[in-house]
């Protein structure tokens, strides 16, 4: 790029002077930047590529130190044009205003960036994407590699987005590319076991001898012999860690590991060469094979936190035999296309979402639903990857792929929800910031300290390390993500999938629940069992006349009312004009008639007239069933009585909550009689009839106006708003989709006793990261004093630091016993 060029997002701007390794821009609008000024110049320095950073808004000067072989200058002028084109906008995210989003549909991306070095990358990569009209939204998370990002964009540009500032990525988005990230996991652990035999094969001869025997310079010698591998290899990781941190102006656990090990390796070798005998060659090789134990244990620990999500991925089949013009081929699974008939052979696990075509037989669905019973599949049966198909062959047509498969989004579900961070965890983020620069200061005030009251030099340094290497913060950070992984596992094998951290963390502070009745307190198996025929139609008339308005709706009486107008074999009509009122009815024209079907209210709005149909729905109420009025053409036609059996263990179920304090509360759509008939049968306090969504919605936020913490259960539409406002919105598995995509918690074979199972699992894993945090704050608050006071030696620093981390995952995976 030649002098004069411009950056798009800066008015006026122009490249005024530039070299092999240098880059300075002038733009006029670059003086209007406010006091935030100083954010895009940190963003700019936390590039791996970028080593210096010069930006004077005063005079609308911006110059950059690079390294052209990490960042070439085509892709430095990319980075330019993201960070500086929001200099001066309220914030780092804020799209220009002249900017529109595409025509394009939206896409959710699950992506594994790779080359990020701190936190500050993540907070680039976003900034970056969301300046991009395209992207309606971007997370990503550093500790995890990982990005989540819903755009009108196809993949190859989004990708190239990304790849254009410096970083790799590459798609997350199928099960079988998670099983490489697991597997890239497997070969983490491998690698972390190796170094830490190596280093224990060298260290503990170097041990002993720095123990028992004399310090003469053959001994000396000898330990270096010992000690140098373990340092320059074994422990090299910590030392391309440390610098790169450093370069960045920044520090974490390894730089005080880094600094502590070189310390004491490079005091010895120099007092080693000048014939000095005062060497710490094996407190060297010692704080290396201790950080490198807990190390290995803690990805093995944390091989064992990721076993939820290992286990759904292993319930998918690599292959699926599919059927091409006549002939079977075995393909991998991320090559199935949708539309592709596959073969599924007796015993096999179905490899796909899809609709059986020809076939019978038995699947076993207790993965999704958690019922241990077979369910009988044939042709027009939808069923779902990774269920084990029974005795019979099945010709399925492939419905959904890769990420669009309920499987995948169970997986991503668990994914995003152990990646989350709990509100609690803010406090230990800042203190963490913090911490790694004070630490720094009270060595170097230890040696200082140590050497004013008249100490030997090497007792000093001896202290100073010891702090360095005892007040190791990875307990810390280990406290809360441990806890959640676990949690959140244990939480899937039940049955809940749990959306976000916040959510874990806000169960076990609810103090109400708000239910829904049909398909929550009651079965959702809804049955027809009255039919008062009000009109000049014949039974058969009328009742085909309903099933056909009922044709598109996703509501359980709807389906009630269809479902009996099929058994009967009547003939249905695809309507004309059909419209969706939730938490009312339905319109619709069946040929040269329009019809409202529906409760008393929504025909009451169309000023029709109920008539004696009031008597009829007041009995109906009174027996538990469920009224439904039918109008057509302006004139009441019918009503209907439903019936809906509450769940076997809905009585159990409540009787738990109340047991836990919790306030219970019955929101339905449904008439007085027949809601009051169902909450005295399982033992709910309070009851709200007749409620639209907007009076859900309302009861949710008087609630919580009264301070209460408020828990939702629904499954339908019109419960949507309600479980979007409450604290923590749980929906029955097998509802609505819009319900299950608000919801932070989804019970997923419709149990609602896994509600009490969820907030006593939440109660459980809180417990457990305040004992991690009070662990991991008691021993640094007891460790570093004692270490500042010279009553440690470096290698048991070592280990207790290491053995502090490992703790703090131990009690971590107690939630497995849970």
């Amino acid at each position: 790029m030649e002098t004069g060029t411009t950056l798009p997002s800066l008015k006026n701007c122009q490249v005024v002077h530039q070299t092999r390794h240098r880059v300075r821009i002038i733009a006029p609008s670059l003086r209007k930047a406010t006091e935030r000024s100083y954010l895009y110049e940190i963003l700019l320095r936390k590039h791996p590529a970028i080593r210096h950073v010069e930006l004077s808004v005063e005079i609308g000067s911006v110059a950059v130190w690079f390294n052209p072989g990490l960042l070439p200058k085509a892709k430095l002028f990319a980075v330019l044009d993201a960070v500086l084109g929001n200099l001066g906008n309220a914030s780092p995210f804020q799209k220009p205003a002249n900017e529109q989003n595409t025509d394009q549909p939206e896409r959710d991306y699950n992506l594994a960036v790779e080359g990020m070095t701190c936190a500050s990358c993540a907070l680039l990569i976003e900034m970056v994407l969301r300046r991009d009209p395209r992207v309606a939204d971007a997370k990503v998370n550093f500790a995890t590699e990982t990005a989540t990002v819903r755009a009108r964009m196809d993949r190859e540009a989004l990708n190239g987005k990304l790849e254009g500032i410096g970083y790799r990525v590459h798609s997350l988005d199928s099960l079988a590319q998670r099983r490489l990230q697991l597997e890239r996991e497997n070969l983490r652990i491998d690698e972390a076991r190796k170094r830490l035999i190596w280093a224990s094969l060298f260290s503990a001869p170097a041990i002993v001898l720095g123990m028992f025997a004399p310090h003469t310079r053959l001994i000396g010698i000898l330990e270096l012999i010992l000690t140098a591998p373990v340092v320059l290899w074994s422990g090299k990781p910590f030392f391309d860690k440390a610098i790169k941190l450093a370069k960045q102006r920044t520090a974490n656990m390894d730089s005080l590991v880094a600094m502590g090990v070189g310390a004491a390796f490079g005091y010895s070798l120099v007092s080693l060469l000048r014939g000095k005998l005062e060497f710490y060659f094996e407190a060297a090789a010692a704080i290396v094979a201790f950080v490198l134990l807990g190390r290995y244990l803690d990805e093995r620990a944390k091989g064992q936190a990721h076993e939820a999500i290992r286990k759904l991925i292993d319930l998918q089949p690599q292959t699926a035999s599919v059927l091409r013009n006549g002939e079977e081929f075995v393909i991998p699974i991320d090559d199935v296309v949708v539309g592709d008939l596959l073969l599924v052979r007796p015993g096999e696990r179905i490899p796909t979402d899809g609709e059986v075509v020809s076939g019978i037989s038995t699947v076993d669905e207790s993965m999704i639903t958690g019922e241990s019973m077979p369910v009988v599949k044939e042709a027009g049966h939808f069923v779902t990857g990774g269920c084990i198909n029974g005795n019979g062959s099945l010709q399925i047509r492939a419905t959904a792929i890769g990420a669009d498969t309920v499987l995948s989004g169970i997986v991503r579900m668990v994914d995003q929800a152990q990646a989350g961070k709990l509100p609690i965890q803010k406090m230990v983020d800042q203190v963490s910031a913090v911490f790694v620069p004070s630490v720094m200061v009270i060595s170097a005030a230890t040696f200082i300290g140590w050497l004013a009251v008249g100490a030997a030099p090497g007792f000093a340094f001896a202290a100073s390390i010891t702090v360095l290497l005892i007040a190791c913060p990875c307990a810390l950070g280990l406290a809360t993500p441990a806890a959640i992984m676990v949690g959140t596992g244990q939480a899937a094998k039940r049955g809940i999938f749990i959306r976000n951290g916040e959510s874990l963390e806000m169960a076990s502070k609810l103090t109400a629940i708000v239910f829904d009745k049909t398909g929550t307190i009651t079965e959702g198996k809804p049955q027809v069992t009255d039919l008062t025929n009000l009109s000049r139609f014949a039974d058969d008339k009328l009742l085909a006349l309903a099933g056909s308005s009922e044709l598109h709706s996703e509501h359980f009486l709807g389906k009630a009312i269809l479902a009996h107008a099929r058994e009967q074999g009547l003939k249905l009509e695809e309507p004309a004009m059909f419209q969706n009122e939730p938490g009312r009815g339905v319109q619709a024209q069946i040929g040269k008639h329009v019809l409202f079907i529906g409760n008393r209210h929504w025909l009451e709005d169309q000023s029709i007239s109920l008539g004696k149909a009031e008597a009829i729905a007041t009995e109906l109420g009174s027996q538990g069933k469920t009224p439904v009025y039918m109008a057509v053409d302006g004139k009441i036609a019918a009503i209907f009585g439903i019936a809906d059996k509450a769940r076997d263990n809905a009585r159990e179920a409540i009787a738990h909550l109340h047991a836990r304090g919790i306030k219970t509360l019955m929101a339905t759509g449904d008439v007085q009689a027949a809601a009051y008939y169902i909450a005295d049968l399982v033992g709910i306090d309070h009851v709200i009839a007749q409620a639209r969504p907007e009076d859900k919605l309302a009861i949710i936020h008087d609630w919580q106006a009264k301070g209460e913490k408020v828990g939702m259960i629904g499954d339908g539409i019109n419960d949507a708003p309600a479980l979007a406002a409450a604290d923590v919105s749980i929906a029955i598995g097998g509802g609505a989709d819009v319900a299950m995509q608000t919801a932070d918690l989804t019970l997923v074979n419709g149990d609602i006793a896994k509600a009490a199972e969820a907030m006593e699992l939440s109660s459980f894993t809180i417990r457990v990261i305040r004992q991690n945090l009070f662990w991991a704050f008691g021993y640094n608050i007891v460790a570093i004093p004692v270490a500042a006071m010279g009553k440690l030696n470096p290698m048991i620093a070592s280990a207790a630091m290491a053995m502090s981390s490992v703790s703090v995952v131990l009690n971590s995976l107690r939630l497995q016993k849970k």
